[in-house]
């Protein structure tokens, strides 16, 4: 096993998934003459969270999932997390639809599609708390045209698998967004990592993994890195004045390697899931929607229930879950040694209290792990009365590790988003975290440059071709509505989406 002659690229890109694409594709529009060097474990981009079979949200817009709109203790609705989410979505597409128009990545319809995103829950108090929701959404541009309906009929015409079998005389609820979206990330990937590696000066490595890192020792804000071929076992030493861990579950080990002040403290709650997908070709016919219900007490967001249209592969595909599990693995295609490995002195506080203070998550763990078939199925029921289970196949969804971290006051805490961390000098960004992801992906590494490059962020160049890949950057669209509009209108143009208007005719 050798070591060879240390390589110097300007920036390291660490895990070849959506964030890492998008970062990519900011630093090289910005900096076309910037070294970049990207290095992932696995064979093939997008393998992991961002892989379309192990991404449990499409399309995070906040139009269906309740769990970005809390019950407040007054009976009011917390619309904060739901505004910023529909808002960093738009930002999203206006990205999306600047690399399509300048031929950075093809055919949006592999990528992206329009399908209506419903809410749809059942008992007096849901539908009370689904009206107010509505209400409280509506009064904001960002989602205005949403529907709410009480009416079996109205219902069963926006959802007829979900209303087939069901007794009608019970309370039901649902809202309809007509502009809603269906966006498989894996694809939308490995368009953009396709891109840059046609680019001068981009170097893609996959079978490599990061053995070590820290920093140089000669006086210089460089980091050094040593890598080694998963293929041949051979080891080499990197250079690097900026590097970026978005490597999903790998993340947080990658962080503690760094040993930077800014790490200490944090650690992670490794969550799996499972997906029952749909085998039946006329069952999946009859649904044509993103459908969220409400979560179980004490589940964690990526859990809530759904039932989903999803396009993979340029197949319609129909999934329902995902039911979550327990595994120490932090990957899909990890160790089980993961989540003890990431134990250190300075984040085992932190963890156990974070513990402490989930003991419903944990229970509910144990009863989603514990779950026989006809466990399984009974929840599928409460959506589509009359499944059958001869029509589902049980499938492996991705595995998220949640972001622990120090807090004052409770000594630890789980957070279910997403957390950006970065040294001082802005040489090294870190992501931890999965929901909303990658959805906010492009919002999230805008704020990245801004950390990171905080020299070059506020120059004219960089500026001027910020807005242009953005055009709404730097204003809130929510506070803004003809430009909400506009840019709104023009990202559904290129991308070949649903407008409003249409929808509504």
């Amino acid at each position: 096993m050798s070591t060879t002659t240390p390589q110097e690229p300007e920036v390291v890109l660490i895990g070849a998934g959506i964030m890492s694409a998008t970062l990519g594709m900011f630093l090289k529009e910005l900096m076309p003459q910037v070294k970049i060097s990207i290095y992932e474990r696995l064979d093939v981009a997008a393998a992991e969270s961002s892989d379309a079979w192990n991404n449990a949200g499409t399309g995070h817009s906040a139009f269906c999932e309740l769990n970005y709109t809390p019950e407040t203790a007054n009976g009011g609705i917390d619309t904060s997390k739901a505004v910023k989410i529909a808002e960093w979505f738009e930002v999203s597409k206006q990205f999306w639809a600047y690399l399509v128009e300048k031929q950075l990545v093809n055919k949006p319809e592999d990528f992206v599609r329009s399908i209506p995103h419903m809410s749809f829950v059942w008992g007096q108090e849901n539908v009370e708390y689904l009206k107010k929701r509505h209400e409280a959404l509506t009064q904001f541009p960002l989602f205005q045209g949403m529907d709410f309906s009480t009416d079996p009929t109205t219902i069963k015409e926006w959802m007829p698998l979900v209303m087939k079998g069901r007794n009608e005389n019970d309370p039901i609820a649902a809202t309809n967004m007509p502009i809603g979206t269906d966006v498989n990330f894996g694809e939308l990937t490995r368009d953009m990592f396709a891109w840059l590696a046609k680019q001068p000066n981009v170097d893609m490595h996959f079978g490599h993994e990061i053995v070590s890192m820290r920093r140089s020792k000669s006086g210089s804000n460089k980091w050094k890195l040593k890598i080694k071929d998963l293929n041949t076992g051979e080891k080499t030493r990197s250079y690097a004045t900026f590097v970026f861990i978005g490597a999903g579950g790998g993340s947080l080990h990658l962080l503690e390697k760094a040993d930077i002040p800014e790490g200490k403290g944090f650690g992670g709650f490794p969550v799996s899931g499972q997906w029952l997908k749909c085998v039946n070709e006329q069952v999946i016919k009859e649904h044509n929607a993103k459908v969220y219900g409400k979560a179980s007490v004490g589940a964690p967001p990526m859990s809530v229930p759904h039932v989903d249209t999803r396009m993979i592969n340029g197949k319609k595909e129909l999934l329902f879950g995902p039911y979550a599990g327990f595994s120490t693995k932090f990957l899909k295609q990890g160790s089980y040694f993961d989540l003890a490995t990431s134990i250190r002195p300075n984040n085992i506080m932190p963890m156990l209290a974070a513990g402490y203070h989930n003991i419903p998550l944990t229970k509910y763990l144990i009863q989603q792990v514990t779950q026989s078939k006809e466990d399984r199925l009974d929840a599928l029921r409460e959506y589509i009365p009359d499944a059958k289970m001869q029509d589902w196949v049980l499938e492996s969804a991705g595995q998220r590790v949640q972001v622990i971290k120090k807090d004052e006051k409770e000594g630890g805490k789980l957070e279910f988003g997403t957390e950006v961390i970065n040294s001082a000098d802005g040489t090294l960004a870190v992501l931890l975290g999965a929901s909303p992801g990658a959805s906010t992906a492009v919002s999230i590494m805008a704020d990245l440059l801004a950390r990171c490059f905080p020299n070059q962020i506020n120059t004219p160049e960089w500026q001027n071709k910020l807005k242009a890949m953005i055009p709404s950057y730097g204003q809130e669209l929510n506070k803004n509505p003809e430009l909400l509009a506009k840019v709104r209108e023009h990202s559904n143009k290129v991308l070949g989406l649903t407008s409003l208007e249409t929808a509504q005719k």
